[in-house]
Formats: C-alpha cells, sequence, structure tokens
C-alpha cells in the first residue's frame, strides 16, 4: 500500500503522445512545467491517489533487463535528473511507437519526479508515468452585475487517472519495484501499457505467492479434480471450503500441510503436487513451499472459493459448511437429487 501525505513532486515534463494509426503526432515538451503548491496539491491528488493495491511489479527482460528501455531509461533519470527532459522525451518515443493500434487513445503523457513516497513502510524517490486519454467536461459559471454566464470547457478530472506507473528508486538491479494501473483498457487490452509498453511482470513477493497458490488450489479442485477422479460438486464444494478456511485461519502457507489438512487422500494429494509443479513450470514461475501468508490477498481472493452447485438452469445450492449434510442420489427413472440436510429454515 502507498501513502504520499509527505510526498513532494520535484518536476514534471509533458508531451502528447498520439496515435501513429490513426495518423495523431507526438509533440515533445521541451522544458519542465513550472506550478505553484496549489497546482502541485491537484498533480498529487491526480497522479497517485489511483493507486490502492498492493501488486507490484518489475521491469523485465527475457535476456538481460538493461535491455529493457523503461528499464533504461528510468535509470538514467535517478542518476542523472538534471538531462530529466531529454530522458523522458525518449520513454515519449517509445510509448508513440508502441502505440500504433486502433484502440489506443491519444493523450498527454506526463513524466514526473516524485520525492518521498512511503511505499512499505519506507521513504522512496520514484518516476512517475502517466497518461491521460479521457476528457470531462465541465460546466463554468461566470457572473456580473448579476448576469450569469454558462459555458463549457473540456478538461481532465484528477480522481481519475487512465493509466500510470509509479518506479520506485528500489531494488534495481532487480528491475525496480513498480505499482501499474490501467483504467481504460481491461483483459488483453491492458497488454498495451503493461506488456508492449512497460514490459512489466509481477513482483514475486508475499502478495504474489498468496495469489498465485489460492489459483493453484481453485484450478485443482474446479478442473483437474473432476479430470483425474471420481468426484462430484459437493465433494468439490467441501473442498472449496476447506482451502477458504485454510487461508483464512493460517498465518503462513505450507504445501504438505495443505494437501493434508484440505486434500487428505493420499492418491489425490499425489496429483495436486504434480499439478503444482506442472502449473509452476509451465507459467515459468517459482513458488516456496513455505511462506508468510498476504492477508490483502487472501481477503481479495477469497471469493474463488465461492460453493456454488448450479442444477440444470432450475437451482442454484450454496455449500458452506458441513459436506455431511448434503447427499447426491438418482431415482429409479434415472433423475438425479440431492438431499440436504439442516436444523433451521431462515
Amino acid at each position: 500500500m502507498l501513502a504520499y501525505a509527505e510526498t513532494e513532486i520535484n518536476d514534471v515534463v509533458l508531451h502528447f503522445v498520439g496515435n501513429p494509426f490513426n495518423e495523431e503526432l507526438l509533440t515533445l515538451g521541451n522544458t519542465k512545467l513550472q506550478f505553484d503548491k496549489k497546482i502541485e496539491e491537484h498533480l498529487l491528488t491526480y497522479f497517485l491517489s489511483s493507486f490502492k493495491g498492493n501488486e507490484f511489479y518489475r521491469f523485465h527482460h527475457e535476456s538481460n533487463i538493461k535491455l529493457n528501455e523503461l528499464y533504461a531509461y528510468s535509470q538514467a533519470i535517478f542518476e542523472d535528473p538534471e538531462n530529466m527532459v531529454a530522458h523522458s522525451k525518449s520513454m515519449a518515443k517509445h510509448l508513440y511507437e508502441h502505440s500504433n493500434h486502433p484502440k489506443i487513445k491519444g493523450g498527454e503523457f506526463y513524466v514526473a519526479l516524485i520525492k518521498n513516497v512511503l511505499l512499505e513502510g519506507e521513504a522512496v524517490d520514484a518516476i512517475g508515468l502517466f497518461k491521460s486519454e479521457v476528457k470531462d467536461t465541465f460546466l463554468d459559471i461566470k457572473s456580473t452585475d448579476g448576469v450569469f454566464i454558462l459555458d463549457s470547457k473540456e478538461g481532465i478530472l484528477i480522481k481519475n487517472l487512465d493509466k500510470g506507473a509509479i518506479i520506485f528508486n528500489t531494488e534495481s538491479e532487480d528491475g525496480y519495484v513498480l505499482s501499474v494501473i490501467d483504467n481504460t483498457n481491461k483483459g488483453s487490452d491492458a497488454k498495451f501499457w503493461f506488456d508492449h509498453f512497460l514490459h512489466v511482470k509481477q513482483r514475486e513477493d508475499a502478495y504474489y505467492q498468496t495469489e498465485t497458490v489460492m489459483k493453484i488450489a481453485k484450478d485443482f479442485i474446479t478442473k483437474e479434480l473432476p479430470k483425474e477422479f471420481s468426484t462430484n460438486k459437493a465433494d468439490q464444494a467441501d473442498m472449496l471450503n476447506k482451502s477458504a478456511l485454510y487461508f483464512k485461519e493460517q498465518e503462513d502457507f505450507d504445501l504438505s500441510e495443505f494437501a493434508n489438512v484440505v486434500i487428505k487422500q493420499p492418491d489425490i494429494v499425489d496429483s495436486f503436487q504434480e499439478f503444482t509443479t506442472s502449473y509452476q513450470r509451465e507459467r515459468a514461475v517459482s513458488i516456496p513451499e513455505n511462506f508468510q501468508l498476504n492477508e490483502t490477498a487472501v481477503n481479495k481472493k477469497k471469493g474463488v472459493f465461492k460453493s456454488v452447485i448450479k442444477l440444470d438452469k432450475n437451482f442454484s445450492v450454496y455449500v458452506h459448511g458441513d459436506r455431511n449434510k448434503i447427499e447426491r442420489g438418482e431415482d429409479k427413472d434415472g433423475r438425479k437429487f440431492y438431499t440436504l440436510w439442516y436444523d433451521e429454515e431462515k
């Protein structure tokens, strides 16, 4: 989580990065912006207030991190802030080269040098990259001697940042630490900002590890388990509930303990461990067998273990607890049914 009560903006350079696909231009700013204290407060709100998550990233390159263009430009700014304008132009040109797609909107591109952002309890200097794409219409009301004039202006809503990245001046040898958002593109469309422009991958910290292992557990129970073993939805629901309870109650994750507590059956435990190994190999990730669970990630992802049995289009059975109180059966005519036992109807 970020905090910026003591944060200051040292310098900002502004460029306009159009979309070459739409024959829009790249207009480079040649000087740093001049602004007073009030404008600085507005810029801080605009630049930083949208960063509320706990997911962090690193610059990435398949062979050598120094070949990542944004990593190199960021390192140059940290080491030589006096030449920030020139380095920011390189960033803007790089963004322009990767904006050649009909879905990408042109907009203002800010490069900011920021002091004292609180990252995980430590004050860190940072470079901010921010892009504004969506404009809002504002009513402008003026009055003279009781005569009111109503006009409209187009501008930027400072509480809604479209795209942004904060590059913290820490862990440079590993690709720095970044916080990244894209509020205008979701899913595969967001790859432009994350993958093509910045070229980042998620930082493998406790948040990432917790999020990943919860996904592994969920995917195994809902996808792999029915393929390999004779199991029904009630058994799956029971295992999902036990998984949710494990992550809620435990402070640390232990792969063997999780398998023995949640899965229990030796042959299914073996399958889960094989699935975990395969999952990591195929996605080129590495999750330790023991690590401290991140509470924020657990709370964010606990919904993946929702236990719902959907029966055709007629019923949905939400399973929250005791597996022994639900039983699946089939009558002599081949009609399937569930029997539910309960103590009190609410």
